[in-house]
């Protein structure tokens, strides 16, 4: 997830030809099968944010499948607008079957901290549609579609600690494994978890099985990446990696720049090469995604925005 803004607040106001994959999926599923695939290394996954919102399910899986990615993450918007398009819970599994794609992370989880679940949000307010859709709703969405994990970020701030944020953390993972769902927690530079360190801080302290790190290179080089620190997190703890690019100089306003002007990989200055050099020191078996927010490629068709979108990644992996 690219956005996560703190939010101040006050108590409770509140196709036929498809692009060759860019790696070879996993576990291959036959298409009409029923069946979904399990994500790992060497898997890739389109993820919601790249694509604009409003669009059919039919549409976002065909932009995954034109792409040649594996798999695609949703929000919960993503899942109630296929709802409201009359599709049932199996039409989306057999949707899902039929193009060869998995449901990587479902985002965001945004109740989990100290204080986070008492904050209504009222709908005027909820551009983006996060707050409509709680843990309830989105481990209903988790097992409706067979997701792999859920991805953790902090929206509102707050006065608890990093070592009460490690409990909460360790309690949500506890929570999602009974939905067979990993949960990764992601940092982003306004928050609380401002960056890789204070994010491992809590991964480690909560010490869950299915509890791990989200890795966005927008936020991980905007907050000061720290190769040597990535380098000795276990592999087994990174699940989550999602790819963009930017401009060498940090943006004057951050946060408009992450939820509109973010690039394709390999189109800016980011030294992917070294990250994803780092991420292998590790021996993480995480699916790599590809996040980009972007007015201008939310302005084009869905799967030509997809397929630009497998497209750069594979010219980032093969140099990397």
């Amino acid at each position: 997830m690219g956005s996560g803004t703190v939010l101040e607040h006050e108590g409770n106001d509140s196709d036929d030809n498809p692009t060759p994959a860019v790696r070879r999926p996993s576990q291959a599923v036959p298409p009409g099968s029923g069946e979904t695939m399990t994500l790992g290394a060497g898997d890739t996954v389109l993820c919601s944010g790249t694509i604009r919102a409003g669009i059919s399910f039919r549409e976002r899986l065909a932009a995954a499948q034109a792409g040649g990615f594996s798999g695609l993450s949703l929000w919960g918007r993503d899942y109630q607008a296929a709802r409201d398009e009359g599709l049932s819970d199996q039409d989306l599994r057999l949707l899902l079957a039929d193009h060869g794609l998995s449901v990587a992370e479902l985002d965001p989880a945004w109740w989990w901290l100290p204080g986070a679940s008492d904050i209504r949000i009222p709908p005027e307010l909820d551009a983006e549609r996060i707050f409509g859709f709680g843990e309830r709703e989105l481990f209903a969405v988790a097992d409706a579609v067979g997701a792999r994990s859920l991805n953790a970020v902090d929206v509102f701030g707050g006065t608890w600690s990093l070592d009460e944020a490690a409990a909460a953390f360790a309690g949500l993972c506890d929570r999602a494994a009974e939905h067979g769902l990993l949960v990764h927690l992601e940092f982003l530079p306004w928050s609380r978890f401002p960056d890789l360190a204070a994010a491992w801080q809590v991964v480690r302290g909560a010490d869950r099985p299915n509890g791990g790190l989200m890795l966005d290179a927008w936020h991980y080089f905007r907050s000061g990446p720290d190769g040597t620190l990535l380098r000795s997190v276990p592999g087994a703890s990174i699940l989550g990696v999602q790819l963009c690019d930017a401009p060498a100089a940090p943006e004057p306003e951050p946060l408009h720049a992450t939820l509109h002007e973010r690039l394709l990989p390999g189109q800016g200055a980011l030294a992917l090469p070294t990250l994803l050099t780092d991420l292998r020191a590790t021996g993480t078996a995480a699916p790599l995604g590809v996040e980009v927010f972007s007015d201008a490629l939310h302005a084009l068709p869905p799967e030509e925005a997809g397929r630009m979108a497998g497209v750069a990644l594979r010219a980032v992996l093969d140099h990397a």
